[in-house]
């Protein structure tokens, strides 16, 4: 990988830094340790992160960090820039933890309410575009209600009770979900694996992630998910909107737990 650079003169960062390891693209885990490599006002860098910095509709994680003292920062937002990671703490962090190694810990709960409404989108895009030839046109997610828009003609109680049953069926059927990557060039000529009319997903390192429901979908996709499908839990469509003659949005909730 390739050192940065950044030109902001308030920054204060080693003499050198790398792009962040994104641990949450490897493993489920929701802390670790590493060394502070950048402070910049409130924000920070590390070597390493579980944190997801947004993105696709998903909100950036929110969590803590703490040093080998105690002293703990609430983590209030997190973004990427070139390659690195940089997480917004609660007030600027101690000149003197520049070097130093702390503890970083994403927010589980929020976590894994956010992965499950992630989840049941890739879901239910996958059977909107193959059964209503419904493109994604937006979409935005929290922990309590996901919305998505899509490109449809027409929107009916039947069609959405109709999209509803069969969601719940493949959650029921608790699909494994996992991700891999695919170089930039055979993605290109993969066009099943696109669900937005108009947003196309990032090319890392001339990869592009792919997150596959076995036996269901794979489509393209940087965000967090569930490991299988049966832990999103028990979806309806809550309410819909007409946002335009073939724009319509549709407002998803889940159980409170799986």
């Amino acid at each position: 990988a390739g050192r940065l650079a950044f030109a902001q003169p308030t920054a204060r960062r080693l003499t050198a830094m790398e792009p962040t390891r994104r641990l949450y693209l490897e493993t489920p885990a929701l802390e670790c340790n590493a060394a502070v490599q950048g402070i910049r006002g409130a924000e920070f860098a590390i070597a390493q992160s579980p944190f997801y910095p947004g993105g696709g509709g998903q909100p950036a994680d929110l969590g803590t960090v703490r040093d080998n003292d105690g002293q703990t920062f609430a983590v209030t937002g997190v973004r990427q820039a070139e390659g690195v990671v940089w997480h917004t703490a609660a007030a600027p962090l101690p000149d003197q933890w520049l070097g130093r190694t702390v503890l970083v810990q994403v927010d589980g709960a929020r976590r894994a309410a956010l992965s499950r409404y992630h989840t049941v989108l890739h879901v239910l895009n996958t059977l909107t575009l193959r059964d209503h030839g419904g493109w994604i046109t937006g979409a935005q997610i929290a922990p309590d209600y996901a919305r998505i828009d899509f490109k449809l003609e027409r929107l009916s109680a039947e069609l959405c009770a109709d999209l509803a049953g069969k969601v719940n069926a493949v959650i029921a059927a608790d699909h494994p979900v996992t991700a891999h990557t695919l170089d930039a060039e055979t993605f290109a000529r993969r066009d099943d694996l696109l669900r937005t009319l108009e947003v196309r997903p990032p090319v890392v390192e001339g990869r592009v992630r792919i997150v596959r429901i076995a036996g269901f979908d794979e489509q393209a996709c940087g965000g967090t998910h569930v490991a299988r499908t049966g832990q999103i839990g028990a979806f309806a469509i809550e309410r819909t909107e007409n946002k335009g003659r073939i724009n319509k949005r549709l407002y998803v909730r889940l159980a409170t737990s799986p």
